[in-house]
């Protein structure tokens, strides 16, 4: 492991915002973190966790206890007889490369999920999702430190509570993710595509498939025309990608909404809606900033907030808490921030009438 003194978080955090680090460490393996965190833990520290800061708003003021960035990508590949492939790699593993490793070697299953910018640990963390696939599909088990009970523990995909861009992992600090284990199946042929913008692209029918590198391509190329493909060269992808989750409402609750509301079936009861729709409607549109600095939207994509240069964690809390409030004053609808928020909250609003 390597040690530094005053780490700015905002070099480890796709939105370039975060101060200071209490103190900084790479752990180089699935040991090294754990006895970091078992000491810290000892010691009464507070711990902090991060892959490549692709889903973090850290505050100006930074953390003021241990950040532990997860730099070890170690795995296996086990092919099965039964055409079923395991891939078991450690949490620092970059994510973007291991979909790419899968296509290149005709591993179906995650072919979809191209282009998620972020580590594998937190693949499961918030059940990441994209273009008709989850990441829930796919995993096998998640090997997990317990900082409670103060051990290893495995869990398999009915142990981790998985739900729209949720985990029993998501929101508590108890758990540090080790590795992940995923089950793909040997095939030159994608999944059923599911989503139709993408089944459009590549010119099949929703419930069809088609070539891994396809779909891989097709929707590289609908991410990049989002801006949701990290570019140093465009600004419109300096930021932690949709801002915002699709809210999940009592479908009763959506009642209210105008009928060309998208909604999605989100079973018992519930309906998904768009949050990008919700946004635009209120008045949001794309590249827009009010009256806050150095900070907008994408001029890609209405869920996007952008860091345009020089802005701090109150700029983007700033631009979020009145595109949220202007949700909820037009169409009575909260929305929920889909990046960990460290040091910060959105402010409690209440609706105008």
């Amino acid at each position: 492991m390597s040690r530094t003194a005053k780490v700015v978080l905002a070099d480890h955090t796709t939105l370039g915002v975060g101060g200071p680090a209490g103190r900084f460490v790479r752990a180089a393996g699935a040991s090294d973190l754990i006895g970091l965190i078992a000491a810290a833990d000892t010691e009464g520290t507070q711990v902090l966790i991060i892959g490549a800061g692709s889903n973090l708003l850290i505050s100006d003021e930074g953390f003021p206890g241990l950040v532990i960035r997860t730099g070890y990508s170690d795995g296996t590949v086990t092919e099965l007889a039964d055409g079923r492939v395991l891939l078991d790699y450690g949490a620092g593993q970059d994510f973007d490369e291991l979909v790419t490793l899968s296509v290149e070697s005709g591993w179906s299953g995650i072919e979809a999920l191209a282009g998620i910018p972020g580590t594998l640990g937190a693949a499961p963390m918030q059940n990441i999702g994209a273009y008709g696939q989850e990441i829930r599909e796919t995993v096998r088990s998640v090997s997990v430190y317990d900082r409670q009970l103060r051990r290893t523990r495995q869990f398999g995909p009915e142990d981790c509570g998985f739900a729209y861009r949720d985990s029993i992992f998501k929101g508590t600090d108890r758990y540090a993710i080790l590795s992940v284990q995923l089950c793909l199946r040997r095939s030159a042929l994608s999944q059923p595509v599911r989503y139709a913008e993408l089944a459009a692209r590549l010119g099949v029918q929703a419930g069809e498939s088609a070539p891994l590198k396809d779909v891989r391509e097709a929707v590289l190329e609908l991410r990049r025309g989002k801006g949701m493909v990290l570019d140093p060269g465009d600004p419109d992808t300096r930021s932690a990608g949709s801002f915002f989750l699709n809210p999940v409402l009592p479908a009763e609750a959506a009642h209210s909404l105008p009928d060309a509301a998208p909604r999605w079936p989100a079973g018992d009861g519930n309906v998904k809606l768009s949050a990008a729709w919700l946004i635009e409607q209120a008045g949001f549109t794309r590249g827009w900033s009010g009256n806050h600095l150095n900070v907008s939207l994408s001029n890609k994509h209405t869920l996007a907030i952008t860091n345009r240069g020089g802005a701090k964690a109150s700029d983007i809390i700033g631009l979020a808490s009145e595109i949220a409030g202007g949700v909820l004053d037009r169409f009575g609808v909260r929305l929920t921030p889909e990046p960990r928020l460290v040091g910060l909250e959105l402010p409690s609003l209440e609706r105008v009438t």
